[in-house]
């Protein structure tokens, strides 16, 4: 019998042993992160980011290389005062020559150089960053070979050993994959064991074992860190870029895609297509249905259009009911096989159960002869306005071409 307030211990042990229980714990267990196979999947390699993702995490690694940088740059060269206490001469002077050295290449990596923040000038500076300092270890082992060092000297010689374990460390505040922080830890595990045969030291699993263990278990940690801000920082962008109604990208998102798309194509010298969709009398769907039939509507459009869009096109919301395609390496004819293609398709259903229909405005770059993206809007638009005016449910392409969707009978 089954009291009231009473937790049923077998009931519970079921539930948990059965799939269905295993499921509903795991989902508890990580509802906060709300994690997907394949968001996991690009938090351990790096192959599959946006240039949008790639560029903020970039502009992160550099921001925090120069705040770090700007600390040694003034921190290094101070702790000379304690060489010169603990180390006769000349290796004092050697050990500051070096402080002054490293403390330079971190001036110049703290310095507010005027260039564009692209992943690969962040992981060189992250990959000069992180090998300064065992560099220094290394370096610091030559100079204080021939010191019988005791005291306080042996205690500062001892802390230059932890140098690598310092580089390990510090990869933990930057948004990072997996793969991404194992490589730039490979250094500081090289340079450790380095260190210990030119300390003249015989490598043994029971003596260096336990330090290479803690290596290891530094380095999750900073893994760990790594994939936390980069999944973060994903989860910020992709807010940001991304229209939460629609899953389209966002006016602003979409520009920065449109100015890459033309320089890339430009550069090429391909063609490349935006096509200027309007949906037609949709201020009707919020004034008779509501703004939950209007958004439902909206969904529809950009579920419809997704699916006749390639993989590298770009759908973008511009604006209310307005969405811009970016058609890469599509010329005017393409463009047209493409938007016969979509409406045939059809663009979904008004909430009376008719079809929608959209205006559309197609521009490109070669036939219109545009010099940037901006034009290429701004033709797509008057071009979908001329489509509007006459009659709706068709599009106007370059050259004058007019497809006239409901003369053809399409649905």
């Amino acid at each position: 019998m089954n009291h009231p307030g009473r937790i049923q211990p077998d009931i519970i042990a079921d539930d948990i042993e059965s799939p269905k229980g295993w499921r509903s714990f795991a989902a508890h267990l990580f509802a906060p992160i709300k994690i997907t196979w394949g968001q996991f999947f690009d938090l351990l390699v790096p192959l599959r980011h946006s240039p949008h993702i790639r560029r903020h995490a970039a502009s992160v690694i550099i921001s925090r290389i120069q705040l770090v940088a700007a600390l040694f740059a003034v921190m290094v060269p101070l702790w000379s005062i304690i060489d010169w206490f603990v180390f006769p001469w000349p290796q004092w002077a050697q050990m500051t020559a070096l402080r002054l050295a490293s403390g330079a290449i971190f001036l110049l990596l703290a310095w507010p150089w005027t260039m564009g923040k692209t992943r690969i000038q962040a992981d060189a500076m992250l990959m000069v960053m992180l090998l300064v300092p065992p560099v220094f270890y290394l370096l610091s082992i030559v100079i204080t070979a021939d010191l019988q060092v005791t005291g306080t000297a042996l205690l500062v010689t001892k802390m230059y050993a932890l140098m690598p374990n310092i580089v390990l460390a510090g990869l933990a505040i930057f948004p990072l994959t997996a793969f991404e922080v194992a490589l730039f830890s490979a250094p500081a595990f090289i340079f450790a064991v380095a260190g210990l045969i030119m300390g003249g030291e015989a490598l043994s699993l029971d003596q260096h074992g336990p330090m290479l263990w803690l290596m290891v278990l530094v380095m999750g940690v900073a893994m760990f860190s790594g994939m936390s801000q980069l999944h973060y920082i994903t989860a910020l962008v992709n807010r940001a870029m991304i229209d939460p109604l629609t899953g389209a990208y966002t006016r602003r998102s979409g520009g920065e895609a449109l100015d890459l798309q033309y320089r890339l194509a430009a550069m090429k010298n391909t063609p490349m297509a935006v096509a200027f969709f309007d949906l037609d009398k949709f201020k009707s769907i919020n004034d008779t249905y509501g703004h939950d039939e209007g958004d439902k509507a909206l969904r529809g459009l950009a579920d419809k259009l997704r699916e006749g869009l390639r993989r590298g096109d770009v759908l973008v919301r511009w604006g209310g009911e307005e969405f811009v395609a970016i058609l890469t390496e599509t010329g005017a004819d393409g463009a047209k096989i493409l938007l016969e293609r979509l409406r045939q398709s059809g663009f979904g259903l008004r909430p009376d159960g008719t079809p929608m229909t959209a205006s559309i405005g197609v521009a490109e770059r070669n036939a219109d002869n545009v010099s940037d993206w901006p034009q290429l809007i701004e033709l797509a638009d008057q071009r979908m306005y001329e489509a509007k005016r006459g009659g709706r449910d068709r599009a106007v392409l370059p050259g004058g071409v007019v497809l006239k969707f409901g003369d053809r009978d399409i649905f």
